[in-house]
């Protein structure tokens, strides 16, 4: 059954989401009376759409392109492609809005949206909220004259391409480089295999069939076990692992070894205060491991923890004026190259640095040891409140199992009905303790 997640705050005034496309219609037109009321009505505006390889998004997208036309806003296609690419040509392009139809990392039977203003930025929640209040108003359509037209962006992935290069530095190569790559059978499965071809590694792909039903399925970022295994048989000096919507990643290093988020931010931060272009601090989440505080701590960046949400992350960096921030999931934003996150301009990112310091990515990470974390998802039923008064004393218990060395979070996830339960600090055996008391707890209370 498919379920519909606004991942970006777009909520029906029931709250609800229906699976149908008329659903998909409503939003398209909803959205596109809230752009005519802030656009010069002499032209028709515009919307970029993208989708990522779930089935369901040839449903949506027609949906989407029904509403939008029927509100007089003129349609830019793009078909497959990662969502940081529908954010880039939303600007490139000078349309007002752009969408992609995406539910990221869930499985392929959910679907959902993201939303980018005309400067590739996430919709500031003030115009979610315009089309919040009139998504379910019945559609009139436009005089005909007025009515949208849509077409199709031929060399949308080309453009993209050229932009990812172009954050490199001129003649860089990859030549002599192994890499593996793990497409996720998602968005990145055709942009991210040529873009590292045309840089000359020397590349083998994984996951990279989409057939409408197998994005994310036992690939990608959430199932990295299966890239840590072709790292290791291929002798590769890395692997790179996108998720489904392309907009995030984790990475391989060439002895096997699981590179998170908050590692990969070390790094490019690292970077950046080597090519004297930091700016400002660090943004974090609050699943961000407490290491990656500690080693801001030490090499005197300032440090904050905004909510979890690459879109947080990205707000938090505009409104101190800093560039780089992400979470340990792999959202890495890069401010200062792109306007939100994106999983390809990251690793590009992280390999130039690592062979501008001749170095593998086991070495850049040696003297940068984590706390050990234990995350527990625990399905939710909708009879246990995160902010409740029962939660603060389980919480002072499992900082009790830890001896008060340690941290605890307790949240709701923002795309799956699920509840989850983060433990950290340095004893391992402690933190896992810790942390399977509070998910039984949970449980326990959820009944």
């Amino acid at each position: 059954m498919t379920q519909f997640f606004g991942t970006d705050g777009i909520r029906g005034k029931t709250g609800s989401f229906p699976i149908t496309p008329d659903f998909f219609v409503k939003i398209g037109y909803a959205a596109g009376l809230v752009l005519t009321k802030h656009h010069d009505l002499e032209t028709n505006p515009s919307v970029v759409i993208g989708k990522d390889t779930r089935i369901s998004g040839y449903m949506f997208e027609s949906a989407l392109e029904s509403g939008f036309a029927a509100a007089g806003v003129d349609v830019y296609l793009t078909g497959p492609l990662p969502t940081p690419a529908i954010a880039f040509l939303t600007k490139a392009l000078n349309a007002d809005i752009g969408v992609s139809i995406t539910a990221s990392h869930n499985p392929y039977d959910d679907n959902g949206i993201k939303l980018f203003s005309n400067q590739g930025t996430k919709l500031p929640q003030s115009i979610e909220r315009e089309i919040e209040e009139i998504v379910e108003s019945d559609i009139k359509v436009v005089p005909a004259h007025r009515l949208g037209k849509a077409k199709r962006l031929d060399d949308a992935r080309d453009r993209y391409e050229a932009f990812c290069l172009s954050t490199l530095p001129k003649n860089f190569t990859l030549a002599g480089k192994k890499i593996i790559l793990d497409c996720a059978h998602g968005a990145t499965y055709q942009v991210a295999p040529s873009i590292f071809s045309r840089l000359g590694a020397d590349i083998q792909i994984i996951n990279n069939q989409p057939n409408g039903l197998n994005i994310n399925e036992n690939a990608g970022s959430i199932h990295p076990e299966f890239l840590i295994k072709a790292v290791l048989i291929a002798k590769a000096d890395l692997g790179i692992a996108f998720d489904g919507d392309g907009d995030r990643l984790i990475m391989v290093d060439e002895l096997g070894q699981l590179i998170d988020g908050d590692q990969i931010l070390f790094l490019l931060l690292r970077s950046y205060l080597q090519q004297n272009i930091m700016s400002g601090g660090l943004v974090g989440t609050l699943m961000s491991n407490l290491a990656l505080e500690e080693k801001c701590k030490e090499m005197n960046i300032p440090f904050i923890r905004a909510k979890v949400g690459d879109k947080y992350v990205a707000e938090a960096l505009r409104e101190k004026k800093w560039i780089i921030g992400g979470e340990n999931s792999g959202h890495i934003v890069l401010l200062d190259k792109h306007s939100t996150g994106d999983g390809i301009i990251s690793s590009l990112q992280l390999i130039a640095s690592l062979q501008s310091n001749q170095e593998s990515l086991s070495q850049a990470l040696s003297n940068f040891p984590m706390y050990p974390q234990k995350l527990i998802n625990i399905t939710s039923i909708g009879k246990f409140n995160v902010d409740g008064n029962e939660v603060k004393p389980l919480i002072e218990q499992a900082n009790q199992m830890m001896e008060g060395k340690g941290r605890v979070l307790i949240r709701e996830s923002g795309t799956q009905p699920l509840i989850r339960v983060m433990t950290e600090g340095p004893d391992v055996e402690k933190v896992i303790k810790s942390a399977q008391f509070l998910a039984d707890s949970i449980n326990q209370t959820s009944q």
